[in-house]
């Protein structure tokens, strides 16, 4: 068992094999859903519940021991690092696809409009006739789906997405959710309860009102602008970066929901709140993220 006096050792527990036995569970049945087994979604379901039981009953224990002042200043530092690498992690999971956007707009669309039309132009004009291009360098750029007398068109079917509607509201909710949540945490230091329990309700809200936003950018964008991750290099880009985003700002909204919980339950002093300084780096973490992808996807 964990002490205060000594450096943590874990104790014999069982939540990290249920934990690989729900990912195990999920993955088989993935699996099986892509080769058309009727198991497949089953056994997805199934997984997840288990991976899910393993986070409540895992994080309840870690919580259990925390409040009862079984952690040494060792075992504060161990977490506080293993949260700087999972958020490190994350930053290098963001920067392939801010990479991949770079890289498409800035290098491999302008090379294909120079070299695409000096390579095929004679085939291109032999085959389709005089006066059609074979490739226009344009970005946004639509896609293979849009031809005209069989050459693309720089004229795609999709409507690429503006700054300053739903993506400018969300960029407003998401920098006020920062501001919140760094009340919430003065409060805490300053053992105010209130005011930490009021700014994390105010957070919490606002990070699940900017996914509901996203929900109803993304039902516009497939029922009304024709954007969906098949209108090309600009659809898969876009939906990628501000779908993933989107995953985390749940994930991130949801541990917040946890930490809000405890503090309605008493826990957390300001010499120990690991938890909720964790929950507070990943919420931070978003809305830097969100900050380049509104610059770099949807200014840019």
């Amino acid at each position: 068992m964990s002490t205060n006096t000594a450096y943590y050792i874990p104790h014999k527990a069982t939540w990290p094999i249920i934990g690989t036995v729900g990912l195990m569970t999920m993955l088989a049945g993935f699996a099986n859903y892509l080769n058309g087994s009727s198991i497949g979604p089953t056994l997805m379901v199934i997984g997840l519940l288990i991976f899910i039981a393993m986070l409540v009953g895992w994080f309840s224990l870690q919580a259990k021991e925390s409040e009862s002042g079984m952690y040494s200043h060792g075992v504060g530092i161990s977490y506080r690092m293993g949260m700087m690498w999972f958020i490190f992690s994350e930053i290098v999971f963001f920067a392939v696809f801010f990479g991949t956007l770079w890289y498409t707009r800035n290098l491999s669309v302008p090379w294909l409009g120079e070299e695409i039309p000096k390579m095929a132009k004679e085939s291109a004009e032999a085959f389709f006739g005089t006066g059609n291009s074979v490739f226009e360098a344009h970005w946004p750029t639509n896609g293979p789906g849009k031809l005209v007398n069989g050459a693309t068109s720089s004229n795609g079917e999709f409507e690429p997405m503006g700054a300053w509607g739903l993506p400018f509201i969300n960029t407003l909710l998401l920098l006020t959710s920062g501001v919140t949540c760094t009340w919430a945490h003065h409060g805490l230091l300053a053992k105010n309860r209130d005011q930490l329990i009021k700014g994390l309700i105010a957070t919490v809200g606002l990070g699940f009102l900017f996914v509901l936003c996203q929900a109803l950018e993304y039902h516009e964008a497939y029922t009304e602008m024709g954007l969906t991750l098949g209108s090309g290099i600009y659809g898969s880009t876009f939906f990628m970066l501000t779908g993933f985003h989107g995953f985390h700002v749940c994930v991130g909204a949801i541990i917040l929901s946890v930490v809000l919980f405890r503090s309605f339950k008493g826990h957390f002093k300001p010499e120990n709140h690991f938890a909720f300084e964790a929950a507070a780096w990943y919420w931070h973490f978003v809305d830097v993220v969100w900050l380049g992808l509104f610059i770099f996807v949807y200014l840019m």
